[in-house]
Formats: C-alpha cells, sequence, structure tokens
C-alpha cells in the first residue's frame, strides 16, 4: 500500500479512479472521470468470497480502465485505528496481492453520513437512500481522494 503522495507520483494526468467502501456486508463502488474532477456512484457489491470480490474488481477494472484504487480507511473519530480499519488492511493487502495498480487508502471518517445527508438534500426517499448508501459512500471517498489529488 503506498501513500496518496505516493500515488499521485504514479498516477498520469488523464487516468480513472475507483473508491471502494469496504464495508462488512456490501462493499460499495465508484468511479471517477478522466480528468479525475467527478467521482460518480457505480454499484453495490455483496460481500461473499475474497476470489469473488476481486473477480468482480478486475471485470470493473477491465471493463472501465481504471488505473488505481482508492480504499476507505475506517479510522475512529479519534484518530485511532480499530478493528474495521485493520479488516480493511487485511482485505486491502489481499486486493494488492492480486490487482497489480497502485492501492491507497484514504481517511473516510464521516463518509457514510455524508453520503446519506447530501441524498437527503437532494431529496431523494429514505428506502432509495439507504439502497444506494454503500456506492455513495465510496463515491463520497474517492471525492475526497481526488479532490485532495488536484490541489
Amino acid at each position: 500500500m503506498i501513500t496518496l503522495e505516493e500515488f499521485k507520483k504514479k498516477q498520469s494526468d488523464k487516468c480513472r479512479l475507483i473508491g471502494l467502501d469496504l464495508g462488512s456486508k456490501r462493499i460499495g463502488v465508484s468511479i471517477c472521470d478522466e480528468k479525475q474532477l467527478i467521482a460518480t456512484p457505480f454499484k453495490t457489491i455483496n460481500r461473499t468470497t475474497a476470489s469473488k470480490l476481486i473477480s468482480e474488481l478486475k471485470t470493473i477494472i477491465e471493463e472501465n480502465n481504471i488505473k488505481g484504487i482508492i480504499i476507505g480507511n475506517p479510522i475512529n473519530m479519534d484518530g485511532s485505528t480499530g478493528k474495521a480499519a485493520q479488516s480493511v488492511k487485511d482485505i486491502a493487502n489481499n486486493i494488492e496481492k492480486n490487482i497489480k495498480l497502485p492501492i491507497c487508502l484514504w481517511d473516510e471518517r464521516l463518509s457514510t453520513v455524508g453520503a446519506f445527508n447530501l441524498s437527503s438534500q437532494l431529496d431523494i426517499n429514505v428506502s432509495k437512500r439507504e439502497k444506494k448508501i454503500d456506492e455513495n459512500a465510496a463515491a463520497f471517498i474517492l471525492q475526497g481522494a481526488i479532490d485532495f489529488l488536484n490541489n
């Protein structure tokens, strides 16, 4: 795994990135445009086996010409790491072993809350909000990372 600064050095100006929100039951996926300006919710993957996740990610990466992966890192509000952060790090290491792209962890504190609040401002009903929360959280994570990369 590399830092976001190292990640930036490895990226060309025009390439698409994928953002992941690794939940315990579902994985939110988002993709940004080639100019890395806008992150868009893409899909939600139900979490089953590691090999199925790797296979689905490889398909998404190939079909969308993805050149890097940003994974949300669930750091505690006080900045410490807990069980969730360790679980994400373990999954990220597994992804890194099987997919040969630059991978970076991005602080995802409040991403789910932010995605939920944003969708409520867009006047989307609660059941639709909850159905799309994982991919919206992934877009929130990826947007934060690409905003940082662009500054």
